[in-house]
């Protein structure tokens, strides 16, 4: 074990997939078709002389180019769709980082939003007071970026970031619409709040501050440290305190295949000196420590728990919300899948390891998968500002928001990144796939073929759904969700 930094979780000792036991390591066709897709992506931009470019977009088209052969239908939409504020408001339900809006059911004292700033986008039948008690305004605060160190600078261009507030409300048609912004933790005269009702661009510009806060906090929080740091640390738990015979051992261990090999992959590519967040994420390196130890200082076992979590955050009843709907079936499934038996009368321990298996396959499915049809259109999801915080109303223009948004450079190799971190390289475990059959006996695999089952008929419910939907939601589907974390 070591620990990366004071207050993170603790991790494997090793620097490279050299260093891991022979069984940890990408299979060859595994490293081979995930170095193909490196090398392809890395090709396309370079032949188009992105790389080499530090200059801003010349105008929001531009952006298109980066990712223009690598498009999918959803990626297409949200570059056509990112700036409604229906849209906006979709992405906290089921975007990439579906698990920070709560309820508001009373404002927090340093937001100080009033109804008559509000009125025109609630209408005339109603008032925010109102609106505040039926239980229809949720809130997502990004409070916990507060104080947590930035770059100096990216590309020789100062940084900059924001710690927002954004008040939603869900309208009568269920649309969930965002109506007020606060670029700060500090209401006064420098930190104005911004309302769909200012100009275009002003509220244009809001909405993408906000998107840059929650860029850093799914980055860090939802994808790095609650996803790939935690399946780490019940990977080499299990290793270390379980022997192979043990039911835990058999139950666990398809949920943790490759982990160790991708995590000391992005501990070396992604985190580390030189990596990817180093050269497009706004938070310095200290920043990122920072932050995954104010996230496990906060962080409650419940959280972990889909259901309690859903729970907590109020939103047990908001409609359109498919993480939630998708995510519980697949927990129920689990949970309700006995092996091994003698853990039935032990509720807690099951609940125990349905909360590291939902983790290790579906969780990271949720948090990962969908990162470059969200943000492959950089400015739906930019991982770094170049430009201050606007401290009044009326004076954003579009050059204003091309001047802030990252340069070229930043904007591919941000794109290239999300690229292949949505790509599962080849030799995959979906989810309920078990061929190295650790369990034997009759009654345990009895009770994977109904779990197996049991994931088809999931499966058809979801296909079924996103057939009627213009923005389908596939991300839980289990057959696109692999066993464990192995991107």
């Amino acid at each position: 074990w070591k620990m990366l930094a004071s207050g993170s979780p603790y991790c494997i000792d090793a620097d490279s997939s050299d260093d891991l036991p022979i069984n940890e390591r990408y299979s060859y066709e595994k490293r081979g078709s995930f170095l193909l897709t490196e090398l392809l992506s890395n090709l396309e931009v370079g032949l188009k002389g992105f790389m080499s470019s530090t200059d801003s977009w010349r105008n929001l088209g531009d952006v298109k180019a980066v990712f223009y052969f690598n498009r999918t239908d959803i990626s297409d939409k949200v570059s056509k769709r990112w700036n409604e504020d229906s849209f906006f408001g979709y992405q906290y339900l089921n975007g990439v980082n579906p698990m920070l809006i709560r309820k508001c059911l009373n404002l927090p004292e340093n937001f100080p939003v009033t109804s008559s700033m509000v009125a025109a986008s609630l209408g005339i039948s109603t008032d925010l007071q109102k609106e505040l008690q039926n239980g229809n305004v949720f809130l997502a605060d990004y409070k916990i970026l507060q104080g947590i160190p930035i770059k100096d600078s990216i590309n020789g261009k100062r940084q900059y970031m924001t710690v927002p507030m954004c008040l939603l409300w869900k309208d009568p048609q269920d649309k969930l619409l965002p109506i007020a912004i606060q670029l700060g933790q500090t209401p006064g005269e420098q930190t104005p709040i911004f309302l769909p009702s200012d100009s275009e661009w002003d509220w244009t510009l809001a909405k993408i501050w906000v998107r840059n806060a929650e860029y850093q906090v799914h980055q860090t929080i939802s994808h790095l440290l609650q996803s790939h740091l935690f399946a780490e640390v019940f990977t080499m738990a299990t290793h270390r305190q379980l022997p192979r015979n043990h039911p835990v051992y058999k139950l666990l261990i398809p949920h943790l295949r490759y982990t160790l090999d991708i995590n000391t992959l992005a501990k070396k590519e992604v985190a580390g000196s030189g990596g990817t967040f180093d050269q497009i994420l706004v938070l310095s390196k200290k920043g990122v420590r920072a932050l995954v130890r104010r996230a496990m200082e906060e962080l409650t076992y419940s959280a972990l728990c889909l259901p309690e979590d859903i729970k907590a955050r109020g939103l047990e009843s908001i409609p359109n919300y498919f993480y939630r709907d998708d995510g519980q079936m697949i927990w129920e499934a689990m949970e309700r899948c006995r092996i091994p038996s003698s853990l039935e009368t032990m509720s807690s321990l099951v609940r125990y390891l349905t909360m590291v298996i939902f983790r290790c396959s579906a969780q990271h499915a949720a948090v990962n998968s969908g990162q470059f049809d969200f943000y492959a259109w950089m400015p739906n999801g930019p991982p770094s500002i170049k430009s201050p915080p606007p401290t009044a109303k009326g004076v954003t223009t579009i050059q204003t928001i091309l001047d802030a948004l990252p340069d070229v450079k930043t904007t591919t190799t941000s794109v290239v990144s999300v690229w292949q971190l949505s790509k599962e390289p080849q030799d995959q475990r979906r989810l309920g796939c078990y061929p190295d059959e650790h369990f034997t006996e009759e009654t345990p695999q009895i009770f994977i073929l109904e779990f197996q089952e049991k994931l088809s008929e999931i499966s058809k419910i979801i296909n079924e759904r996103n057939q009627t939907r213009s923005l389908p939601y596939p991300y839980l589907d289990p057959e696109v969700i692999e066993n464990s974390v192995s991107i």
